[in-house]
């Protein structure tokens, strides 16, 4: 008869990789959503000004391009406040890559 391999162990608390805190899952999953968010709110704004630059956009593009950034911006900062996110809090350290959003 083959004996079954033992069991191991479950993880003491301070050496889980994943700590899950319902009090805290909510804000973390914003966190992670707004994280996303604000890497591709940065993205589009580089996308826009090297347009703009290049001289690809009408007034009007700009000026729509401008306040959509704008308005993402405020609405950016009004869910970071209402989670008591600051906006490095959205930053990810990739190791040795360094943090995913440029410091600004």
């Amino acid at each position: 008869m083959t004996e079954l391999p033992a069991r191991a162990e479950p993880p003491e608390p301070g050496n889980r990789r994943l700590d899950l805190d319902p009090d805290t899952v909510e804000r973390d999953l914003i966190k992670l959503v707004l994280t996303v968010v604000e890497l591709l709110r940065q993205l589009m704004e580089r996308q826009a000004l090297r347009r703009v630059d290049e001289g690809d956009l009408s007034e009007d593009q700009e000026e729509r391009i401008g306040l959509t950034l704008m308005l993402l911006d405020d609405r950016m900062t009004e869910l970071r406040d209402r989670y008591g996110l600051r906006p490095e809090d959205l930053n990810l350290d990739l190791g040795p890559l360094g943090p995913l959003l440029p410091r600004e």
